[in-house]
């Protein structure tokens, strides 16, 4: 492994212009242990950075590159539209990344599902020893980080023996910079809707790593994903039937996150909401019994703790680095 203290990290981003990458700009930019050496946009090359992250003053004089040059990097972050990371890697001008020193964090859906390739499932909080080992990451989907941060501490402790009724709502940043009808403002402002119910395409990595922890667990996901009207944030309340005491549960939640730096289980009766952990890399639960189930709300911000954030905290990981360098941004609360 790289000696981080002997230079910096020299980083490129692929697909530099989307709201992913802005997000990893934001970070980055001010990570004391990362130079932003190549920043890769095919629809943008040649215009300046700030002319489409039009908040990122100190970046004025930096420009899109055309290719990424993989002698110049020691981590690459791939943040293309899903399909766009293995396209990218299997093309014959990127094909040597695998064989270079080049650490990769794929923000696509192409690597989470485990098989025939060489990335690991990059939830920080249940993996970080295989992700220090690996050069290749696979950040997890917004939705399934929020769910599986609220659920993996019961399927650890195999305490999960019943179906999982779920309700989650995104703001609008989560389909992407590209407009369309359901994230036009029009359309959105005042308005709600549910998508993709009990078939999002995050279930199959929940259904992973819950799998995967509690191999005997049987239950179904009962999701219904909604859309909000509201730019970034998530927020989730589940349900699923328990025998456990309230304070059995508590201290699950607590052995499991208490050394964590961004995963927080909220007091009783305290009030848990959205502007908690929006433009944050924090992760916030809560837990309540109500005639024999279990009622967990969890909220994250998409872009950051659901994204760009998990993907520089697999990078500190990575690179033997503390998880929280660079993130310890807070929120505001007006």
């Amino acid at each position: 492994m790289k000696n981080i203290n002997d230079k910096l990290i020299k980083v490129g981003i692929v697909g530099a212009a989307g709201y992913t990458a802005s997000e990893l700009l934001r970070i980055l930019k001010s990570h004391p242990d990362v130079e932003l050496t190549s920043l890769v946009s095919k629809s943008q090359t040649g215009k300046y950075v700030n002319d489409v992250h039009q908040d990122l003053f100190e970046l004025g004089n930096r420009k899109f590159d055309d290719k990424l040059e993989v002698n110049k990097i020691d981590v690459v972050f791939l943040c293309g539209g899903h399909g766009a990371s293995k396209a990218f890697l299997e093309s014959k001008e990127n094909a040597s990344l695998f064989e270079s020193n080049v650490r990769i964090v794929d923000l696509s859906q192409d690597y989470r599902i485990s098989g025939d390739h060489p990335f690991v499932y990059g939830l920080t909080e249940f993996f970080s020893e295989s992700i220090k080992e690996s050069k290749c990451v696979a950040n997890p989907g917004c939705f399934a980080t929020c769910i599986q941060l609220a659920l993996a501490p019961l399927a650890k402790h195999q305490k999960l023996n019943a179906d999982i009724h779920i309700t989650a709502i995104t703001g609008s940043t989560g389909a992407g910079q590209s407009p369309s009808k359901t994230t036009h403002f029009s359309w959105r402002q005042n308005n709600i809707s549910a998508y993709k119910s009990f078939a999002h395409q995050h279930e199959k990595e929940i259904n992973q790593t819950l799998k995967l922890l509690q191999p005997n667990w049987t239950g179904q996901l009962c999701w219904v994903p909604l859309r909000g009207d509201f730019a970034r944030g998530i927020f989730a309340t589940i349900q699923i039937r328990l025998d456990e005491s309230i304070d059995t549960l508590r201290q699950i939640y607590n052995t499991e996150y208490e050394k964590q730096p961004f995963a927080h289980l909220i007091r009783e009766g305290s009030n848990l909401h959205l502007k908690q952990v929006v433009n944050t890399n924090h992760f916030a639960v809560q837990l309540e019994k109500h005639d024999g189930y279990l009622h967990i709300t969890a909220c994250i911000d998409n872009l950051l703790k659901g994204a760009s954030g998990s993907a520089v905290q697999n990078m500190n990981l990575m690179l033997g680095l503390p998880a929280n360098t660079g993130l310890n941004i807070s929120g505001t609360g007006f």
